[in-house]
């Protein structure tokens, strides 16, 4: 089996209170060798501090959009596989593992399981598993797939050939990516490449305004081909 090399970018700005729940899960992972690159966008607070702690490599992206900053991360990664986490989000131990076995073949990218980070009500968890597993798996079956930025993996070599993110949206930047890269060749779910994200937004905005803002913005998405260009920042 050839040695895939792994490069997990996490974009972040203002995150001290949450990528340590990032990192402690890379840590604990069963596959050891790969980088980590913190996309910073100009905290003003421990950020990247903390990520040189564990010993990521930072890059400072200052231009507005989480797009620019994957892009950013991605620039200077060095690995076959690039792997994108958001910073309130911590990986399960076998991520990256489930990963490096899933893109092979024809296989270019893939997704997995996203799960509430905290303990939360029950309505909320279902919540996740309906849009990141049921909705997400459906995606992929009927040829539209629909990978989630803070949970996916996908080859360097595709993802160049893409052209990476399009940094002109700030919302469902990998909606419109996922598009891209099926061109090129197979998108698949894995369901042992497990995540646990904040549910912070949805504390925040609650049930209703987080569905009938995601909701309309598949609408615009779709329609007219201009998702929203705001974006709330929940910290």
């Amino acid at each position: 089996m050839v040695h895939m090399k792994v490069s997990v970018v996490i974009p972040a700005l203002n995150e001290e209170k949450y990528i340590g729940y990032a990192f402690e899960g890379l840590r604990r992972q069963s596959f050891k060798d790969f980088e980590v690159i913190v996309a910073d966008g100009g905290s003003t607070d421990k950020t990247r501090e903390i990520a040189r702690k564990y010993g990521a490599k930072v890059v400072i992206e200052r231009r507005r959009g989480i797009a620019r900053g994957r892009n950013a991360g991605a620039k200077v990664a060095k690995g076959d596989i690039l792997i994108f986490l958001d910073a309130d989000t911590k990986p399960s131990p076998r991520l990256i593992e489930s990963y490096v076995k899933g893109l092979k073949g024809d296989v270019v990218a893939a997704t997995g399981p996203i799960l509430p980070l905290e303990k939360t009500k029950k309505s909320i968890t279902w919540g996740y598993k309906f849009v990141s597993i049921l909705f997400v798996k459906l995606a992929i079956k009927i040829g539209r797939p629909t990978i989630v930025g803070s949970n996916f993996a996908v080859r360097r070599n595709t993802f160049k050939k893409v052209g990476g993110f399009n940094s002109n949206l700030i919302t469902y930047e990998d909606w419109d990516l996922s598009k891209r890269l099926k061109r090129y060749g197979k998108i698949i779910y894995i369901d042992d490449a497990v995540v646990y994200t904040s549910a912070r937004r949805i504390f925040a905005w609650g049930i209703s305004g987080f569905f009938n803002f995601h909701v309309g913005n598949i609408i615009r998405y779709n329609l007219f081909k201009k998702p929203k260009d705001e974006y709330e920042p929940i910290r």
